[in-house]
């Protein structure tokens, strides 16, 4: 596993966890507009959703969905560093429960189809990515789940597990494990909430270099410029085997999922819903619909700090890798963390710094195939 450093650190610090504020160190910055810095839709509408609708306030209170992170983690966490940065734990899952089983069965419980840590720097004015292959093998520790059950961890497991059998609670648990960086927060969006986030955006602007013909994912796009609507989208971000020159595995599609989210907060850029509050209201009523938070952000008021806090960040400052890996001697169907230079990657989002170039160098996952073929 790339970093078992993270389950010895205590939670000493004088910060008491994930916090109301949207915030949990000094030097936040305020803007008018808002960010997004997420998996696909989610935080985009979410963030600009929040931002100006006092007016309907308890409406929106009212949809969104809250798990307490810092009630079934206890004080078994890393240290909370007072240096002004954030780190927030995005998670796309995949439950085929209800409007999802278009999607497939339902086997008896959700994963998560796309993991996210997004590291936004002390002065809030840049942010770098981290994906999580969910094929990765890592050592998934003990949980317990937000509803206080215990679920023992085990020694190999695919990371996508964690939130299988724990719920948020244990996957926010497992990323602190490998990073030894504490998450100030966690947001979660399922297919039908993304699909109806997209739409309400009023689709995404994309251009494929070739022909993209997936039957799985139900996407069908010919070369060309498109405005992918959310079927479109989601079919996008979660393709394995219709992109040309892609490997058919987890890797290729976390390439078109970073390429989609840049578009996607260019689109956000340019959507003037500011001055729509009719668009603004269904954007903001469909997301915080879509969406789960931890429950220190499970608020119009919170979210809407949080947006003013990142509004200064660009698709042009988001600094987006996947984590090192290199496919499983054991099983070519999964991947195993680069030990040396994840811990290079986890390292310096700790530390606030810039992931490194050679961080990254001669990981499989820069080797999908797929990122060429979208922009």
């Amino acid at each position: 596993m790339a970093d078992s450093n993270g389950t010895a650190m205590a939670a000493n610090s004088r910060a008491r966890g994930i916090r109301a504020t949207g915030r949990r160190r000094k030097g936040r910055t305020r803007r008018r507009r808002a960010l997004t810095i997420t998996l696909c839709a989610l935080v985009s509408a979410v963030l600009l959703g929040g931002a100006g609708l006092g007016y309907v306030y308890f409406k929106l209170n009212g949809n969104l969905k809250g798990v307490d992170i810092n009630a079934a983690l206890g004080r078994d966490r890393p240290q909370n560093v007072d240096n002004g940065s954030m780190d927030i734990l995005v998670m796309g899952s995949d439950s085929r429960a209800g409007k999802n089983g278009a999607y497939g069965r339902d086997e008896g419980g959700a994963r998560s189809d796309t993991a996210m840590v997004v590291h936004v720097y002390k002065g809030h004015k840049k942010a770098s990515v981290v994906s999580i292959p969910r094929d990765t093998m890592i050592k998934r520790p003990d949980c317990t789940t937000s509803g206080g059950r215990t679920v023992p961890g085990a020694q190999r497991a695919m990371f996508n597990t964690a939130y299988e059998v724990g719920g948020p609670a244990c996957a926010v648990k497992t990323v602190e494990s490998i990073s030894g960086i504490r998450m100030d927060h966690f947001l979660e969006v399922d297919f039908t909430g993304f699909k109806k986030l997209i739409d309400a955006l009023g689709g995404v602007d994309l251009t494929t270099t070739r022909p993209i013909n997936d039957k799985d994912s139900h996407l069908h796009l010919p070369a060309g410029k498109h405005t992918l609507d959310g079927e479109q989208s989601l079919g996008l971000v979660r393709t394995r085997h219709g992109v040309p020159g892609g490997d058919g595995s987890d890797l290729g599609r976390i390439q078109l999922q970073q390429t989609f989210v840049k578009a996607l907060m260019n689109q956000v850029r340019n959507v003037g819903v500011l001055t729509n509050p009719a668009k603004l209201y269904d954007i903001a009523d469909t997301a915080t619909k879509a969406v789960t938070t931890d429950t220190d952000l499970n608020s119009v008021g919170e979210l809407t700090g949080l947006a003013k806090s990142l509004g200064a960040i660009g698709s042009d400052h988001i600094d987006m890798v996947t984590l090192p890996v290199t496919y499983d001697p054991a099983d070519p169907e999964r991947v195993v963390p680069l030990t040396k230079k994840s811990a290079q990657v986890w390292d310096a989002l700790r530390q606030d710094k810039a992931i490194p170039k050679a961080a990254t160098k001669g990981s499989a996952g820069d080797q999908g195939g797929t990122g060429r073929y979208v922009k």
